[in-house]
């Protein structure tokens, strides 16, 4: 099992277990960019990159309304119930 600290309170870590890796990418992958600066120039080179790898994968993209908070309920429904993957674009 591998220990990862969670950044808001190191005193008392919390336990995940990671999810393992699918053998296969298919279906449908999320690119969801969450506004910070040069975040929406990687996600498109990653959606050009999975589309020349994985032509059978349907590539949506998302936009949070700002980096700043949680994405809204209703976005990250919106997410999950259309897509298989997703990919969060992290960006500065």
């Amino acid at each position: 099992m591998t220990t990862i600290l969670d950044p808001t309170d190191e005193r008392v870590p919390v336990q995940r277990e990671i999810t393992p890796r699918p053998e296969s990418i298919k279906g449908a992958v999320a690119l969801l960019d969450i506004v910070k600066p040069r975040g929406e120039v990687l996600l498109d080179r990653l959606e050009e990159l999975l589309g020349e790898r994985l032509s059978a994968v349907q590539i949506n993209r998302y936009r949070k309304p700002t980096f700043t908070k949680p994405a809204p309920e209703a976005l990250r429904e919106e997410i999950n119930a259309a897509n298989d993957f997703v990919i969060e674009a992290l960006a500065d």
